[in-house]
């Protein structure tokens, strides 16, 4: 008899009249909420505008959904494209079915996309999203439990989640609950990659460098108690792979990086092509802009050059003629003989 366990719920989707509410759904949607939310307050904090971190996050987000269903469609190809299965379910992202490792690939290209056309360095934008991009994992994590899926090994702990869905081979009964798991470790890789980078002032992409290399260590044993069907490469699941080999690239990266392009770089904003370019401070005036600006201050005087010449003649002159007039005045001069 279980004592303690975390109750699965009855149905991972409601239904608004015809439409339907998913919680898997959801449950991205917010992750995505909170990671621009984060980045935004960051990227402020560093300097830059407000916005642009969701202007970009409209390029990398849907780049990052197809190359999550990518990554998982062709990872677990049989689940899709064998006999007797419809291959247009690969296509139903709500069911789940997405592969980290593909999100944040395509992710990063849609984002390096959106970052040329802002004019503003990638690296940057990756250190600063780099903790959301965590909570948003974290909080993604619970559309596996709306989907009872993707537990781990059998066990009676008291923290087990209990699952009653027997479609698609699962056996109903307690388990491990690798989503919460993950869910923990997440929310600590978003914390760690904030004390490092306030404590470090990383840059350069090491704060992003430093939530992979995180993320794959645990993402390593989490993977490893799961008991979904996965392809085994020398009886090794496939992810637990993909994540060594990921977390080495991390490291070596954040390393080389630390090296050849210590502390962090000035992030220069431009805001877009339809943003107003400020003035230039009066210290890096060019020759011809004072020139221009003592041009114009003559303007908003009323007077010409020409003008302003003759009212200095003027001025030249009039000590000259006070002195004639007081010369005038006093008589001529007494001549002088020789004794």
């Amino acid at each position: 008899m279980d004592l303690a366990y975390i109750p699965s719920p009855s149905r991972g989707v409601l239904y608004l009249g015809s439409i339907p509410l998913r919680g898997y759904a959801f449950c991205i949607i917010i992750g995505v909420f909170v990671a621009v939310l984060i980045g935004n307050r960051r990227w402020i904090a560093r300097g830059g505008r407000a916005g642009t971190v969701a202007d970009i996050a409209v390029w990398a987000v849907p780049f990052g959904l197809v190359g999550g269903r990518l990554y998982h469609v062709i990872t677990d190809y049989e689940l899709y494209f064998t006999e007797g299965k419809d291959w247009v379910n690969a296509f139903k992202i709500w069911e789940g079915g997405l592969g980290i490792w593909g999100a944040i690939a395509f992710g990063a290209l849609g984002a390096w996309i959106g970052c040329r056309r802002r004019g503003i360095p990638l690296p940057a934008w990756a250190d600063t999203v780099a903790p959301g991009i965590a909570f948003a994992q974290a909080i993604g994590r619970w559309g596996n439990w709306f989907n009872q899926e993707l537990y781990g090994k059998p066990t009676d702990l008291p923290w087990a989640v209990k699952i009653t869905n027997d479609s698609g081979g699962r056996i109903p009964g307690t388990y491990h609950p690798t989503f919460l798991y993950e869910f923990l470790w997440c929310v600590g890789v978003g914390l760690l990659v904030i004390w490092a980078d306030r404590r470090f002032r990383l840059g350069h992409g090491r704060a992003f460098a430093l939530y992979v290399a995180a993320y794959c260590a645990g993402r390593g044993w989490i993977e490893y108690m799961r008991v979904d069907t996965a392809h085994h490469i020398f009886g090794v699941r496939l992810n637990v792979w993909t994540a060594i080999i990921v977390f080495i690239a991390a490291v070596t990266y954040f390393v080389l990086s630390a090296r050849l392009r210590p502390g962090r770089e000035v992030i220069v904003d431009k805001g877009g092509d339809d943003t107003e370019t400020p003035e230039p401070l009066d210290a890096g005036d060019t020759k011809d802009t004072k020139d221009g600006k003592a041009a114009k201050g003559a303007e908003d005087t009323g007077d010409t050059g020409a003008e302003a010449s003759d009212k200095a003649g003027d001025k030249a002159d009039e000590p000259g003629d006070a002195a004639r007039e007081d010369a005038e005045s006093a008589g001529p001069a007494p001549s002088l003989k020789k004794s």
